[in-house]
């Protein structure tokens, strides 16, 4: 799973979530950082608040006492299948090294091949795409 610092760097830089089950988000407070939840509809649902503005709502008393959260309070922690279907025809490979890392290669808006290395395929895959989305 990817660090949510990771995550939010690409939400800043334009990464677009529309929340489905099975999503992977942290509410960016520093007391709940370091909980990871999933959206489900069984325990939290997507719906619209008063306001009209999009909330993650927790059914049931399964997640302490939280009743909602507004999208915008939250940071999605993209899986690895999410992001590669992002990088889309810009992903060309990912490779796994006799060491363990993992190198994904990328082809960038100028059309040269990038190379990028991390310990996880899923930090080498995030790194690549926040190349692709701060490009100018």
């Amino acid at each position: 799973m990817i660090d949510i610092d990771v995550a939010r760097k690409l939400r800043d830089a334009g990464l677009a979530w529309q929340p489905a089950d099975g999503d992977r988000f942290v509410i960016d407070v520093q007391e709940l950082r370091n909980e990871v939840f999933m959206l489900s509809s069984m325990v939290i649902e997507r719906v619209l608040g008063r306001a009209g503005l999009p909330l993650l709502r927790f059914n049931g008393t399964t997640e302490w006492a939280l009743d909602s959260v507004e999208q915008h309070e939250v940071v999605w922690i993209p899986r690895e299948d999410q992001l590669r279907e992002v990088l889309g025809e810009d992903f060309l490979a990912l490779r796994r090294a006799d060491d363990g890392t993992f190198t994904v290669t990328l082809r960038t808006a100028d059309a040269a091949v990038r190379e990028v290395p991390a310990p996880h395929a899923e930090d080498a895959l995030a790194g690549a795409l926040l190349i692709r989305l701060t490009a100018g």
